[in-house]
Order: C-alpha cells, then sequence, then structure tokens
C-alpha cells in the first residue's frame, strides 16, 4: 500500500510519484553532499571572478532558503529537514543563476519562494513537480525584470554574449569558455560548471540520458532553425552562454525532476532541447533556458502517464 508521500492524487487519471530515491533519507543526504561538491568549484570560481558581490549573492539565496524551511518546520512543530542538505543546495542553484550585483532582497525572496511556494507546499522535497531553483528564477524573471537582466563587472555594465548575437555580432567562443564575459554569476563559469558535472557522473548523482539528449536536440534545432546552419561558431556561442551549460549539467540530469523510464527521459530531453531553441530563436529574450526546462517539468507526469514504467531505486 502506497503512503501518501509516494503519491499525489492530482486527478482520477493522473497522478504525480515521488522519485524512488527519496524513500531513503539517507540516500537524499548523499545525493544533496554530492550536488554541494559539485557546485563547490562554481563557487570559487564565482568568487574569483566577480568579489565578494557575487558571494553576497549566493549567501543570501542559500540562507533565505534554510531559514525558510526552518520556520515552516517550527510552526508545524515537526523535525527540521534542513539536514539533508536540500535546502543548501537549492539556494545554491538559485543564486547562481543571478547577477552578481543584484540587490540582496531578489535572492532573498527567490529562496522563499523556491523554497516554500515549490516544495514544502507540495509536502517537501522529493514531491515537487517543479525544478524550486528554476521555477524561482521564472518568478524573478517576471517580478523584477530589470534587474534580473542588468549585468554588471567591475562596475561597467555591457550586453551579454547571446544579446550580441541575437544583435549580429559574434562574441569570442574562448572568453566564453573562460569565462571573460558579462552574465549571470554562473554564465562565466563554463569550466567550473564542467568540473563539478564530472563529478557527478563519477558520482552517479545524476541521469545521464536527459543532458545528452537535449544537447543533441538542441545543436539539431538550431543548425536547422537558427538560421546560419551548422556554423560551429554561431552554436558554439549558443551552447556557451544564457547559463545553456550550467541547465544542462545541473538541472537536465536531476535525480528526482525526471521521467522514470529511458523512453521517458528521451522524449523529455527532445522537448527541452527544441523548446528551448524556439526560445532562442523566436523569443525576445534570448537567455530563457529557464522557462523551456520549466515548462518541460509540467510533462512529466503526462510523459509517465504514456510511457508508464517500473521505477527503479537509484544506485
Amino acid at each position: 500500500m502506497k503512503s501518501k508521500k509516494e503519491v499525489q492524487k492530482v486527478s482520477d487519471s493522473l497522478s504525480v510519484k515521488a522519485s524512488p530515491h527519496v524513500r531513503k533519507s539517507a540516500r537524499l543526504e548523499t545525493l544533496m553532499f554530492d550536488m554541494e561538491i559539485a557546485l563547490l568549484p562554481v563557487v570559487l570560481f564565482a568568487a574569483y571572478r566577480f568579489g565578494f558581490g557575487a558571494v553576497k549573492v549566493i549567501m543570501a539565496s542559500v540562507l533565505a532558503c534554510v531559514v525558510t524551511e526552518w520556520i515552516y518546520d517550527a510552526c508545524l512543530k515537526r523535525e527540521t529537514g534542513i539536514t539533508d542538505g536540500s535546502a543548501v543546495v537549492t539556494g545554491l542553484l538559485l543564486g547562481l543563476t543571478l547577477p552578481s550585483d543584484i540587490n540582496l532582497y531578489v535572492p532573498v525572496i527567490g529562496g522563499i519562494f523556491a523554497t516554500l511556494i515549490v516544495v514544502l507546499l507540495y509536502g517537501g522535497y522529493g514531491q515537487h513537480f517543479m525544478l524550486p531553483a528554476l521555477a524561482s528564477r521564472c518568478f524573478l524573471l517576471i517580478s523584477f525584470a530589470e534587474e534580473m537582466t542588468t549585468y554588471t563587472v567591475d562596475g561597467i555594465s555591457s550586453a551579454t554574449p547571446l544579446a550580441v548575437l541575437q544583435a549580429g555580432g559574434a562574441p569570442n567562443l574562448t572568453d566564453m569558455f573562460l569565462g571573460n564575459i558579462n552574465g549571470s554569476i554562473v554564465e562565466v563559469s563554463t569550466v567550473a560548471v564542467l568540473l563539478g558535472f564530472f563529478y557527478l557522473i563519477v558520482r552517479k548523482a545524476v541521469k545521464l540520458v536527459p543532458p545528452v539528449i537535449y544537447v543533441l536536440s538542441f545543436v539539431m534545432y538550431m543548425g536547422l532553425f537558427g538560421g546560419h546552419g551548422f556554423d560551429m561558431s554561431y552554436i558554439g556561442a549558443q551552447i556557451l552562454g544564457g547559463g545553456f551549460i550550467f541547465s544542462v549539467a545541473f538541472f537536465a540530469g536531476d535525480m528526482i525532476i525526471n521521467p522514470k523510464t529511458v523512453a521517458g527521459q528521451v522524449i523529455y530531453g527532445v522537448l527541452m532541447g527544441v523548446l528551448t531553441g524556439v526560445y532562442r530563436t523566436m523569443g525576445f529574450a534570448p537567455e530563457s533556458v529557464s522557462y523551456a526546462i520549466i515548462c518541460c517539468n509540467l510533462l512529466i507526469p503526462l510523459i509517465d502517464k504514456f510511457l508508464p514504467g517500473k521505477a527503479k531505486e537509484a544506485a
């Protein structure tokens, strides 16, 4: 007989199920610890590149997530869940997607939204149906559009590489890879992101099918419909810009928010790649990968419904 935490009824014909590995708290704690280790190179690079401003933004986001969960648990008079590290990871992921000099009330509001609205009100970590950090980023983009899209490095505001590309310019791929560009904290950390992703692969803390299919489908879409053919400089700029690499590494292969079958994960990856391409080529905001992934999150219950399969415990 399934517990309330394992199945949350949405309708008579559709149910949202928690991923199997979250049934074991020890496994969740290990997964969150691995995520923290994987994000450490990104945080360190951000501190080096942007200075204490980036550190303050990340800390504000983390503290908002942790304190929100602690207060929520205290109000319900139950044992706090902050010890599993999920709030810390959510705060890190959210903070890294923000501009380094943004007003601190923005990451605080974002942390509260991610933890309370996206996670806790749906039963806690593992019961939510959207990636909390990305859902919060989308919320912040809508609520604080100007602040979320104004990037300053060393006191100088300039366009991001994708904005330059959209205007007909040609960003330097080497600078994009090494982080000598403007953008959100994580956009200038490609090397650090790849180091963290490699660690997650070694630790088997990430699903590999969705990220791989995501990249391949995105490249195919941009090559066919991007207007530049398979020009590697153009496609390379699209891959290295807009937080795409970070999203592939830390969101697309999330161990909780993902279809439970391989076939479902392939479809999920294709949908993310195509929708990201649509936003990039047809949307007014080139850095809209967050919207693409969140929209695909909402389709996971339908994918699982039409591609049923037995969920397996994570290794």
